[in-house]
């Protein structure tokens, strides 16, 4: 996942609103959203690499979402960083002892950034600043640095959904929130961060919507929990930067 833009409380309709994407490798083996049969509360696309994920959702509220942290020199770690996303959402640990927890092994992961909480609280953790935070309600943004780095496509995403909450203070409209994430436009060579990949690849990762000959986004997520607990999750998937498949689901938070 590469880019997580989420509006937390401060609406009168919504506790959360996310819009994210994934980033991927076209050829990396990858389920479309769903129940998990061997975790039947858990909501959410799976890597088939190593069954762990990247954004989800359960049936009891919990929430996580998690970023690579983009580093060139940085060593790949012992464990896939989408065991993480699964455990959280796998266990009962409340989100602070579970940080603790990755705070004390922190180097078994290569970088990450991940959003663990639920609808009444949410935290974001970095593994290589080694700095958790309280996400304070309003609209965030996070890609491959730390939440709410400005560059120019964190800002960019940030700015389209703050803006899209505020001009809708009833139900939002889901095509639209995908519309925020679709945008291929590259970022001008001046404004292009410095993160150790090259010119070339820099230009490649600076729109929301990445499309290129081998790597790109592959889904594309909205979350939405009210404040009847009510959530609606759909996934858009995409293949060599071409839509391929929608998946919906419902349900209320503490039903089965």
């Amino acid at each position: 996942m590469c880019l997580v833009n989420f509006h937390f409380q401060k609406h009168p309709v919504y506790k959360l609103i996310v819009v994210a994407n994934r980033d991927e490798f076209y050829e990396r083996p990858t389920a479309a959203a769903g129940f998990w049969k061997d975790y039947p509360h858990i909501l959410g696309g799976r890597d088939l690499v190593h069954m762990g994920t990247w954004l989800g959702v359960t049936r009891d509220g919990r929430f996580a979402a998690l970023t690579n942290y983009r580093d060139p020199n940085e060593a790949q770690g012992r464990f896939s960083r989408g065991d993480i996303v699964r455990d959280f959402l796998a266990n009962g640990d409340a989100p602070v002892d579970f940080i603790e927890t990755l705070s004390n092994n922190k180097s078994n992961y290569g970088g990450y950034n991940v959003i663990v909480g639920d609808k009444n609280q949410l935290f974001h953790y970095n593994n290589i600043l080694d700095e958790m935070n309280e996400i304070n309600p309003g609209t965030h943004s996070l890609s491959n640095h730390t939440l709410n780095t400005p560059w120019p496509k964190v800002a960019k995403g940030k700015k389209r959904l703050g803006d899209y909450v505020q001009s809708c203070l009833g139900e939002v409209a889901v095509d639209s929130l995908f519309d925020i994430i679709s945008d291929q436009t590259m970022v001008e060579d001046a404004e292009l961060p410095e993160t150790g990949v090259g010119l070339e690849m820099e230009r490649l990762l600076s729109p929301l919507f990445i499309k290129s000959p081998n790597y790109g986004t592959r889904s594309s997520t909205v979350l939405l929990i009210d404040k009847e607990n009510h959530v609606n999750f759909v996934e858009r998937t995409f293949q060599d930067g071409e839509f391929q498949t929608e998946n919906r689901f419902t349900f209320k938070i503490g039903e089965i």
